[in-house]
Protein backbone atom coordinates (compact mmCIF):
# COMPACT_ATOMS: atom_id res chain seq x y z
CA UNK A 1 0.00 0.00 0.00
CA UNK A 2 1.40 3.27 -1.10
CA UNK A 3 0.28 7.04 -0.30
CA UNK A 4 1.73 9.91 -2.84
CA UNK A 5 1.48 13.06 -2.82
CA UNK A 6 2.86 16.54 -5.00
CA UNK A 7 3.20 20.24 -4.28
CA UNK A 8 5.07 23.03 -5.89
CA UNK A 9 7.76 24.53 -4.45
CA UNK A 10 8.39 28.63 -5.29
CA UNK A 11 11.51 30.38 -4.59
CA UNK A 12 13.30 34.00 -5.08
CA UNK A 13 16.49 34.26 -6.62
CA UNK A 14 17.68 37.09 -4.65
CA UNK A 15 18.30 33.67 -2.04
CA UNK A 16 20.06 31.53 -4.51
CA UNK A 17 23.67 31.06 -3.61
CA UNK A 18 26.04 27.99 -4.24
CA UNK A 19 24.80 25.67 -2.22
CA UNK A 20 27.72 23.14 -3.14
CA UNK A 21 30.65 25.03 -1.62
CA UNK A 22 29.75 25.46 1.54
CA UNK A 23 26.23 23.59 2.39
CA UNK A 24 26.87 24.45 6.27
CA UNK A 25 26.51 28.10 6.05
CA UNK A 26 24.15 28.45 2.76
CA UNK A 27 21.06 30.79 2.76
CA UNK A 28 19.38 28.04 1.04
CA UNK A 29 16.86 29.00 -2.06
CA UNK A 30 13.61 26.74 -1.96
CA UNK A 31 14.92 24.61 -4.87
CA UNK A 32 18.10 24.04 -2.63
CA UNK A 33 16.20 23.19 0.41
CA UNK A 34 13.59 21.09 -1.28
CA UNK A 35 17.24 19.32 -2.77
CA UNK A 36 19.06 19.13 0.29
CA UNK A 37 16.20 17.52 2.54
CA UNK A 38 15.46 14.72 -0.21
CA UNK A 39 19.57 14.27 -0.42
CA UNK A 40 19.97 14.09 3.65
CA UNK A 41 22.13 11.91 4.76
CA UNK A 42 20.75 11.47 8.19
CA UNK A 43 17.50 10.49 7.13
CA UNK A 44 18.86 7.69 4.65
CA UNK A 45 20.32 5.91 7.69
CA UNK A 46 18.94 2.58 8.92
CA UNK A 47 20.57 0.33 11.84
CA UNK A 48 23.23 2.45 12.26
CA UNK A 49 24.93 1.99 9.13
CA UNK A 50 25.18 4.87 6.06
CA UNK A 51 22.85 3.47 3.02
CA UNK A 52 22.53 6.01 0.74
CA UNK A 53 19.63 5.77 -1.98
CA UNK A 54 19.41 8.72 -4.12
CA UNK A 55 19.14 8.46 -8.50
CA UNK A 56 19.51 11.20 -10.50
CA UNK A 57 16.62 10.19 -13.82
CA UNK A 58 18.01 12.59 -16.75
CA UNK A 59 20.45 14.37 -14.07
CA UNK A 60 23.32 13.32 -12.25
CA UNK A 61 22.52 12.44 -7.96
CA UNK A 62 25.49 14.88 -7.34
CA UNK A 63 24.81 17.75 -9.58
CA UNK A 64 21.13 18.23 -9.60
CA UNK A 65 20.53 21.43 -8.49
CA UNK A 66 23.04 22.87 -11.06
CA UNK A 67 21.96 20.88 -13.77
CA UNK A 68 18.31 22.15 -12.83
CA UNK A 69 19.43 26.04 -12.61
CA UNK A 70 21.25 25.85 -15.83
CA UNK A 71 17.92 24.26 -18.06
CA UNK A 72 16.03 27.00 -16.26
CA UNK A 73 18.60 29.81 -17.16
CA UNK A 74 19.05 28.38 -20.62
CA UNK A 75 15.11 28.63 -21.20
CA UNK A 76 14.73 32.32 -19.09
CA UNK A 77 12.88 30.93 -17.01
CA UNK A 78 14.14 30.89 -13.28
CA UNK A 79 10.96 32.56 -11.66
CA UNK A 80 7.25 31.05 -10.60
CA UNK A 81 7.29 27.46 -9.54
CA UNK A 82 10.98 26.38 -9.38
CA UNK A 83 10.30 22.58 -8.93
CA UNK A 84 7.88 20.17 -7.32
CA UNK A 85 8.46 17.81 -4.98
CA UNK A 86 6.49 14.84 -3.92
CA UNK A 87 6.40 11.66 -2.38
CA UNK A 88 5.33 8.16 -2.24
CA UNK A 89 5.25 6.56 1.23
CA UNK A 90 4.66 2.43 2.25
CA UNK A 91 2.86 0.22 4.28
CA UNK A 92 5.67 -0.46 7.65
CA UNK A 93 7.06 -4.07 6.94
CA UNK A 94 5.86 -4.61 3.29
CA UNK A 95 9.05 -3.32 1.14
CA UNK A 96 13.15 -3.32 1.93
CA UNK A 97 14.88 -0.23 1.12
CA UNK A 98 16.11 -1.66 -2.28
CA UNK A 99 12.71 -2.58 -3.55
CA UNK A 100 11.26 1.39 -2.04
CA UNK A 101 13.89 2.81 -4.02
CA UNK A 102 13.92 0.62 -7.12
CA UNK A 103 9.75 1.19 -7.09
CA UNK A 104 10.34 4.95 -6.56
CA UNK A 105 12.98 5.28 -9.67
CA UNK A 106 10.78 2.97 -12.13
CA UNK A 107 7.55 5.64 -10.92
CA UNK A 108 9.69 8.69 -12.19
CA UNK A 109 10.51 6.96 -15.41
CA UNK A 110 7.27 6.28 -16.41
CA UNK A 111 5.52 9.56 -14.86
CA UNK A 112 8.42 12.02 -16.35
CA UNK A 113 9.53 9.86 -18.96
CA UNK A 114 12.74 11.91 -20.18
CA UNK A 115 10.89 15.51 -20.57
CA UNK A 116 11.96 16.48 -16.98
CA UNK A 117 15.09 15.94 -14.04
CA UNK A 118 14.23 14.08 -11.45
CA UNK A 119 15.71 13.51 -7.62
CA UNK A 120 14.51 10.51 -6.02
CA UNK A 121 15.60 9.63 -2.75
CA UNK A 122 14.71 6.91 -0.05
CA UNK A 123 14.59 7.97 3.80
CA UNK A 124 13.81 5.81 6.28
CA UNK A 125 13.87 8.36 9.15
CA UNK A 126 9.98 8.15 10.06
CA UNK A 127 9.80 4.39 10.34
CA UNK A 128 8.50 3.69 6.99
CA UNK A 129 9.96 3.23 3.93
CA UNK A 130 9.26 6.51 1.68
CA UNK A 131 10.40 7.91 -1.68
CA UNK A 132 10.88 11.63 -2.29
CA UNK A 133 11.18 13.08 -5.78
CA UNK A 134 11.88 16.64 -6.74
CA UNK A 135 11.20 17.41 -9.97
CA UNK A 136 12.34 20.28 -12.48
CA UNK A 137 9.66 22.37 -13.26
CA UNK A 138 10.99 23.12 -16.36
CA UNK A 139 11.02 20.74 -19.77
CA UNK A 140 14.79 19.42 -20.42
CA UNK A 141 14.61 19.99 -24.35
CA UNK A 142 11.62 22.34 -24.99
CA UNK A 143 11.48 24.34 -21.89
CA UNK A 144 7.94 23.67 -21.17
CA UNK A 145 6.58 24.30 -18.06
CA UNK A 146 5.08 21.01 -15.78
CA UNK A 147 1.31 21.52 -15.03
CA UNK A 148 0.86 20.29 -11.97
CA UNK A 149 -3.39 20.05 -11.22
CA UNK A 150 -5.68 17.39 -10.30
CA UNK A 151 -5.38 15.09 -13.18
CA UNK A 152 -1.58 15.18 -12.53
CA UNK A 153 -2.09 14.09 -8.73
CA UNK A 154 -4.66 11.04 -9.79
CA UNK A 155 -1.78 10.03 -12.76
CA UNK A 156 0.30 9.97 -10.17
CA UNK A 157 -1.46 8.03 -7.96
CA UNK A 158 -2.76 5.42 -10.54
CA UNK A 159 0.93 4.70 -11.76
CA UNK A 160 2.15 4.26 -8.09
CA UNK A 161 -1.31 1.60 -7.31
CA UNK A 162 -0.07 -0.11 -10.83
CA UNK A 163 3.64 -0.88 -9.75
CA UNK A 164 1.96 -2.14 -6.18
CA UNK A 165 0.19 -4.58 -8.62
CA UNK A 166 2.90 -5.84 -10.02
CA UNK A 167 5.04 -6.13 -7.58
CA UNK A 168 2.08 -7.98 -5.19
CA UNK A 169 1.52 -4.84 -3.15
CA UNK A 170 -1.43 -3.62 -1.52
CA UNK A 171 -3.17 -0.71 -2.80
CA UNK A 172 -5.85 1.75 -1.45
CA UNK A 173 -9.65 0.70 -2.52
CA UNK A 174 -10.95 3.99 -1.23
CA UNK A 175 -8.37 6.41 -0.47
CA UNK A 176 -10.35 8.95 2.13
CA UNK A 177 -9.96 12.68 1.62
CA UNK A 178 -8.07 15.10 3.53
CA UNK A 179 -9.73 14.96 7.19
CA UNK A 180 -9.95 19.00 8.64
CA UNK A 181 -7.62 19.85 10.88
CA UNK A 182 -10.21 20.68 13.67
CA UNK A 183 -11.43 17.25 13.77
CA UNK A 184 -8.00 15.58 13.22
CA UNK A 185 -7.08 17.09 16.59
CA UNK A 186 -10.20 16.16 18.04
CA UNK A 187 -10.39 12.83 17.31
CA UNK A 188 -6.66 12.54 18.64
CA UNK A 189 -7.88 14.07 22.09
CA UNK A 190 -10.82 11.63 22.44
CA UNK A 191 -13.38 14.36 21.44
CA UNK A 192 -16.97 13.46 20.17
CA UNK A 193 -16.69 14.21 16.69
CA UNK A 194 -18.75 13.68 13.35
CA UNK A 195 -16.92 10.80 12.65
CA UNK A 196 -16.49 9.14 15.85
CA UNK A 197 -19.72 9.79 16.83
CA UNK A 198 -20.64 7.49 13.38
CA UNK A 199 -18.52 4.94 14.30
CA UNK A 200 -20.24 4.17 18.05
CA UNK A 201 -23.29 3.85 16.37
CA UNK A 202 -22.32 1.57 13.52
CA UNK A 203 -20.80 -0.58 16.51
CA UNK A 204 -23.79 -0.35 18.89
CA UNK A 205 -26.18 -1.50 15.95
CA UNK A 206 -23.74 -4.10 14.88
CA UNK A 207 -23.89 -6.04 18.23
CA UNK A 208 -27.92 -6.40 17.72
CA UNK A 209 -28.15 -6.73 14.24
CA UNK A 210 -28.74 -10.06 11.79
CA UNK A 211 -29.62 -8.50 8.84
CA UNK A 212 -29.76 -5.25 6.68
CA UNK A 213 -33.38 -3.68 8.24
CA UNK A 214 -32.26 -4.43 12.00
CA UNK A 215 -28.97 -2.47 11.36
CA UNK A 216 -31.05 0.21 9.58
CA UNK A 217 -33.75 0.05 12.86
CA UNK A 218 -30.64 0.47 15.13
CA UNK A 219 -28.91 3.48 13.29
CA UNK A 220 -32.77 5.25 13.14
CA UNK A 221 -33.18 5.09 17.08
CA UNK A 222 -29.54 6.62 17.26
CA UNK A 223 -30.52 9.41 15.10
CA UNK A 224 -28.58 8.29 11.50
CA UNK A 225 -30.14 7.19 7.86
CA UNK A 226 -28.49 4.40 5.97
CA UNK A 227 -28.37 4.28 2.18
CA UNK A 228 -26.65 0.80 0.90
CA UNK A 229 -28.73 1.21 -2.10
CA UNK A 230 -26.93 -1.18 -4.63
CA UNK A 231 -27.54 1.29 -7.70
CA UNK A 232 -25.62 3.77 -5.57
CA UNK A 233 -22.39 4.20 -6.28
CA UNK A 234 -21.27 4.76 -2.24
CA UNK A 235 -23.04 3.19 0.93
CA UNK A 236 -23.51 6.66 3.04
CA UNK A 237 -24.64 7.64 6.24
CA UNK A 238 -26.23 10.86 7.43
CA UNK A 239 -27.84 12.36 10.40
CA UNK A 240 -31.43 12.50 10.55
CA UNK A 241 -32.41 15.67 9.10
CA UNK A 242 -29.26 16.84 7.85
CA UNK A 243 -28.59 16.74 4.07
CA UNK A 244 -24.87 16.09 3.87
CA UNK A 245 -23.98 12.46 4.07
CA UNK A 246 -21.01 10.85 4.47
CA UNK A 247 -19.39 7.91 2.62
CA UNK A 248 -18.81 5.06 4.70
CA UNK A 249 -15.63 4.33 3.44
CA UNK A 250 -14.76 7.37 5.09
CA UNK A 251 -15.29 6.00 8.55
CA UNK A 252 -11.93 4.08 8.05
CA UNK A 253 -11.04 0.16 6.69
CA UNK A 254 -13.64 -1.99 9.23
CA UNK A 255 -16.65 0.18 8.46
CA UNK A 256 -17.30 0.38 4.39
CA UNK A 257 -20.38 -2.23 3.41
CA UNK A 258 -18.16 -5.27 3.26
CA UNK A 259 -16.77 -4.78 6.67
CA UNK A 260 -20.51 -4.18 7.94
CA UNK A 261 -21.69 -6.96 5.85
CA UNK A 262 -19.22 -9.46 6.73
CA UNK A 263 -19.84 -8.31 10.77
CA UNK A 264 -23.82 -8.59 9.99
CA UNK A 265 -22.92 -12.80 8.89
CA UNK A 266 -20.82 -13.15 12.11
CA UNK A 267 -24.00 -11.92 14.13
CA UNK A 268 -26.26 -14.41 11.77
CA UNK A 269 -24.13 -17.45 12.37
CA UNK A 270 -23.41 -16.88 16.15
CA UNK A 271 -27.09 -16.53 16.67
CA UNK A 272 -28.53 -18.92 14.60
CA UNK A 273 -29.05 -22.06 17.41
CA UNK A 274 -29.62 -19.47 20.02
CA UNK A 275 -33.11 -19.83 21.09
CA UNK A 276 -32.91 -17.25 23.29
CA UNK A 277 -31.87 -14.44 20.93
CA UNK A 278 -34.39 -11.66 19.97
CA UNK A 279 -34.51 -9.78 16.62
CA UNK A 280 -33.54 -5.91 17.52
CA UNK A 281 -36.24 -3.79 19.43
CA UNK A 282 -35.74 -0.44 20.41
CA UNK A 283 -34.54 -0.31 23.71
CA UNK A 284 -36.58 2.44 26.51
CA UNK A 285 -34.91 4.50 27.95
CA UNK A 286 -34.88 3.87 31.72
CA UNK A 287 -35.62 7.47 33.19
CA UNK A 288 -35.83 7.78 37.23
CA UNK A 289 -38.97 8.19 39.03
CA UNK A 290 -39.96 11.86 39.77
CA UNK A 291 -39.81 13.31 43.25
CA UNK A 292 -43.34 15.05 43.94
CA UNK A 293 -43.15 18.36 45.37
CA UNK A 294 -45.28 20.66 46.73
CA UNK A 295 -45.52 24.08 45.40
CA UNK A 296 -47.11 27.21 47.09
CA UNK A 297 -47.28 29.35 44.47
CA UNK A 298 -49.53 29.35 41.03
CA UNK A 299 -47.38 29.00 38.03
CA UNK A 300 -49.12 31.52 36.13
CA UNK A 301 -47.45 34.00 38.55
CA UNK A 302 -43.79 32.83 37.81
CA UNK A 303 -41.68 34.88 34.90
CA UNK A 304 -40.60 32.52 32.23
CA UNK A 305 -36.87 33.54 31.30
CA UNK A 306 -36.80 34.36 27.06
CA UNK A 307 -34.73 35.42 24.96
CA UNK A 308 -30.98 34.30 24.13
CA UNK A 309 -30.78 33.51 28.47
CA UNK A 310 -33.61 30.87 27.86
CA UNK A 311 -31.94 29.57 24.85
CA UNK A 312 -28.93 28.83 26.01
CA UNK A 313 -29.90 27.74 29.81
CA UNK A 314 -32.32 25.00 28.04
CA UNK A 315 -29.54 24.20 25.40
CA UNK A 316 -26.83 23.82 28.91
CA UNK A 317 -29.72 21.65 30.69
CA UNK A 318 -29.93 19.25 27.17
CA UNK A 319 -26.32 18.72 27.27
CA UNK A 320 -26.30 17.98 30.39
CA UNK A 321 -24.20 21.08 31.92
CA UNK A 322 -27.16 22.36 34.43
CA UNK A 323 -28.15 21.33 37.00
CA UNK A 324 -24.73 20.19 38.17
CA UNK A 325 -24.14 16.10 39.02
CA UNK A 326 -27.15 15.30 36.30
CA UNK A 327 -25.27 13.24 34.02
CA UNK A 328 -27.83 13.61 31.17
CA UNK A 329 -26.41 12.47 27.65
CA UNK A 330 -28.66 13.92 24.48
CA UNK A 331 -29.99 11.65 22.19
CA UNK A 332 -29.45 13.13 18.73
CA UNK A 333 -26.00 13.26 17.52
CA UNK A 334 -25.90 16.90 17.02
CA UNK A 335 -26.04 17.49 20.79
CA UNK A 336 -23.47 14.94 21.62
CA UNK A 337 -21.08 15.94 19.04
CA UNK A 338 -21.83 19.78 20.60
CA UNK A 339 -20.54 18.22 23.73
CA UNK A 340 -16.65 18.93 22.44
CA UNK A 341 -17.41 22.49 23.15
CA UNK A 342 -19.25 22.55 26.68
CA UNK A 343 -16.42 25.33 26.93
CA UNK A 344 -16.91 27.76 24.68
CA UNK A 345 -20.70 27.22 25.23
CA UNK A 346 -20.25 27.42 29.28
CA UNK A 347 -18.65 31.05 28.08
CA UNK A 348 -21.69 32.11 26.21
CA UNK A 349 -23.84 31.55 28.62
CA UNK A 350 -22.30 33.14 31.47
CA UNK A 351 -21.77 36.19 29.53
CA UNK A 352 -25.65 36.11 28.59
CA UNK A 353 -26.67 35.96 31.89
CA UNK A 354 -23.87 38.47 33.58
CA UNK A 355 -24.79 40.96 31.43
CA UNK A 356 -28.34 40.16 30.77
CA UNK A 357 -28.44 39.90 27.01
CA UNK A 358 -31.84 38.81 25.86
CA UNK A 359 -31.99 40.16 22.57
CA UNK A 360 -29.81 40.34 19.21
CA UNK A 361 -30.10 44.25 20.33
CA UNK A 362 -28.77 43.73 23.73
CA UNK A 363 -26.12 41.84 22.32
CA UNK A 364 -25.12 44.12 19.76
CA UNK A 365 -25.38 47.43 22.14
CA UNK A 366 -22.84 45.29 23.92
CA UNK A 367 -20.16 45.09 21.16
CA UNK A 368 -20.56 48.60 20.49
CA UNK A 369 -19.70 49.17 24.24
CA UNK A 370 -16.76 47.22 24.52
CA UNK A 371 -15.29 48.36 21.31
CA UNK A 372 -15.41 52.02 22.30
CA UNK A 373 -14.07 50.95 25.72
CA UNK A 374 -11.05 49.44 23.94
CA UNK A 375 -10.49 52.25 21.92
CA UNK A 376 -10.31 54.65 25.19
CA UNK A 377 -8.12 51.69 26.93
CA UNK A 378 -6.17 52.17 23.59
CA UNK A 379 -5.65 56.13 23.37
CA UNK A 380 -4.58 55.49 27.32
CA UNK A 381 -1.55 52.67 26.82
CA UNK A 382 -0.63 55.22 23.81
CA UNK A 383 0.18 57.88 26.67
CA UNK A 384 1.76 55.57 28.30
CA UNK A 385 4.01 54.38 25.51
CA UNK A 386 4.36 58.74 24.93
CA UNK A 387 5.50 59.22 28.65
CA UNK A 388 8.36 56.13 28.38
CA UNK A 389 10.06 57.89 25.81
CA UNK A 390 10.90 60.73 27.67
CA UNK A 391 11.19 59.45 31.22
CA UNK A 392 14.69 58.36 32.47
CA UNK A 393 13.83 57.61 36.38
CA UNK A 394 13.88 53.88 36.91
CA UNK A 395 11.39 54.34 39.43
CA UNK A 396 8.86 55.99 37.36
CA UNK A 397 9.26 53.48 34.14
CA UNK A 398 8.60 50.85 36.21
CA UNK A 399 5.13 52.53 37.07
CA UNK A 400 4.41 53.23 33.91
CA UNK A 401 4.91 50.11 32.53
CA UNK A 402 2.78 48.07 35.31
CA UNK A 403 0.12 50.91 34.36
CA UNK A 404 0.50 50.08 30.50
CA UNK A 405 0.76 46.08 31.74
CA UNK A 406 -3.12 46.45 33.42
CA UNK A 407 -4.53 48.52 30.59
CA UNK A 408 -3.40 45.25 27.97
CA UNK A 409 -4.90 42.96 30.66
CA UNK A 410 -8.01 45.20 30.39
CA UNK A 411 -8.09 45.16 26.77
CA UNK A 412 -6.89 41.69 26.36
CA UNK A 413 -10.50 41.06 28.28
CA UNK A 414 -12.57 43.02 26.71
CA UNK A 415 -11.66 41.52 22.60
CA UNK A 416 -12.41 38.06 24.41
CA UNK A 417 -15.71 39.40 25.43
CA UNK A 418 -16.45 40.62 22.41
CA UNK A 419 -15.32 37.41 20.40
CA UNK A 420 -17.71 35.39 22.49
CA UNK A 421 -20.31 37.95 21.79
CA UNK A 422 -20.18 37.33 18.59
CA UNK A 423 -20.18 34.18 19.06
CA UNK A 424 -23.56 34.15 20.47
CA UNK A 425 -24.66 35.66 17.11
CA UNK A 426 -23.47 33.41 14.59
CA UNK A 427 -24.60 30.44 17.25
CA UNK A 428 -28.21 30.76 18.06
CA UNK A 429 -29.90 29.90 14.68
CA UNK A 430 -27.76 26.68 15.14
CA UNK A 431 -28.63 26.26 18.77
CA UNK A 432 -32.74 26.65 17.90
CA UNK A 433 -32.07 23.46 15.08
CA UNK A 434 -30.20 21.54 17.07
CA UNK A 435 -32.44 21.88 19.94
CA UNK A 436 -35.94 20.86 17.89
CA UNK A 437 -33.73 17.77 16.46
CA UNK A 438 -33.15 16.82 19.58
CA UNK A 439 -37.16 17.49 20.28
CA UNK A 440 -37.81 15.67 17.50
CA UNK A 441 -35.58 12.22 18.52
CA UNK A 442 -37.35 12.54 22.32
CA UNK A 443 -40.54 12.30 20.90
CA UNK A 444 -39.68 9.56 18.79
CA UNK A 445 -38.51 7.38 21.60
CA UNK A 446 -41.62 8.28 23.90
CA UNK A 447 -43.39 7.13 21.08
CA UNK A 448 -41.93 4.00 20.87
CA UNK A 449 -41.71 3.56 24.58
CA UNK A 450 -45.59 4.07 24.65
CA UNK A 451 -46.38 1.59 21.83
CA UNK A 452 -44.24 -1.44 23.30
CA UNK A 453 -46.49 -0.62 26.97
CA UNK A 454 -49.77 -1.34 24.45
CA UNK A 455 -48.09 -4.69 23.05
CA UNK A 456 -47.67 -5.64 26.54
CA UNK A 457 -51.29 -4.70 27.65
CA UNK A 458 -52.58 -6.01 24.80
CA UNK A 459 -50.60 -9.13 25.45
CA UNK A 460 -51.93 -9.92 28.72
Amino acid sequence: MATTKIWPVKDSLARVVDYAQNPDKTVYSDLQKVLHYATNEEKTVEGGERAMFVTGVNCNRDTAFQEMQAVKERFGKTGGNVAYHAYQSFKPGEVTPELCHRLGVELAKRMWGDEYQVLVATHFNTGTYHNHFVVNSVGLWDGRKFNCGKRTYYQFRQLSDDLCKEYQLSTIKSPKGKTPRSIYFAEKKGEPTKYNLMREALDAALKVSVDGNDLRKALRDQGYELDANPTHKYATLRRIGSKKAVRLHRLGEGYDLPALQERIEENRQRYAYDLGYQRYKPVPVQRPRPRRLQLKVSFSTVKKIGGFRGLYLHYCYCLGILPEGRGHRPLSPELREECRRLDSISRQAQLICREKLDTRQDVEDFINEKQAEIKELGAARQKCYNRLRRCHDGAKIARIKAQRDRLTEVMAVCRKDIKTAENVLSRSDRLKENLKLEQEMQTRRMGRIQDKRRERIAAR
